[in-house]
């Protein structure tokens, strides 16, 4: 069976892929790393995403590689490069930005995608992975991963929704939503902008199990 390494920066990230990969991909052996500290740091420290930070994440592969990982998906949308860093490492399996198959599900749409995000970082690194030229509108639900935090989903949902039909106001055809912890808000934001929402937790699996099946895993 395919051993599938989860890693994770955000507690809220673990529940949605689980889930989702028990609805999609149920054969897969799923192993699940988490240190929320990476998050807090990077938004704490003002360093970046800095030599020290780099060297978190190879570990974190490389523990995952020796307990047979034969595929690595990294569920934290704020470190692209850190985690390309760790592909490039480890090029004899696949490697996932969060981000990564989503992104190539939307370039196939048409019209101006609305991106969402809870983490003001994730607006910051995550643009710049889609292709050039891609029409993009940002918006930052502020509040909402706090909310989360706080035990408050149904406000988190809310407040991500809203976002949503503020994007299909300014001319948005689709929106995605960055971060696996913002999976549970697609029917909200779905109901709210009557557009298609794409989620970073569906592609990932959609992507890892293609693989898969075509012997690349």
């Amino acid at each position: 069976m395919t051993r599938i390494a989860l890693i994770h920066a955000l507690s809220h990230s673990v529940a949605p892929i689980n889930e989702a990969f028990a609805r999609d991909w149920p054969e897969a052996v799923r192993m699940n790393l988490l240190d929320d500290s990476l998050s807090a740091d990077l938004a704490r420290d003002g360093k970046g995403l800095d030599a020290a930070m780099h060297e978190r994440f190879q570990r974190l592969a490389q523990y995952a590689v020796d307990t047979g990982a034969r595929g690595i998906l990294f569920t934290c949308s704020a470190f692209g490069p850190c985690i390309e860093a760790v592909a490039q490492r480890h090029a004899g399996i696949p490697v996932l930005k969060p981000n990564e198959a989503m992104i190539e599900e939307a370039v196939q749409g048409e019209g101006r995608l609305g991106l969402i995000a809870t983490f003001a970082r994730t607006l910051e690194s995550m643009p710049p992975e889609f292709p050039s030229g891609m029409a993009l509108e940002l918006a930052l639900a502020e509040g909402a991963l706090a909310a989360l935090d706080a035990g408050d989903a149904q406000r988190h949902d809310a407040l991500i929704a809203e976002q949503a039909a503020a994007l299909r106001a300014r001319g948005c055809t689709r929106i995605a939503l960055a971060q696996f912890s913002m999976a549970r808000a697609r029917g909200a934001c779905e109901a709210a902008s009557g557009l298609p929402v794409l989620t970073t937790v569906d592609s990932a699996v959609r992507a890892l199990r293609r693989r898969a099946s075509t012997g690349s895993v």
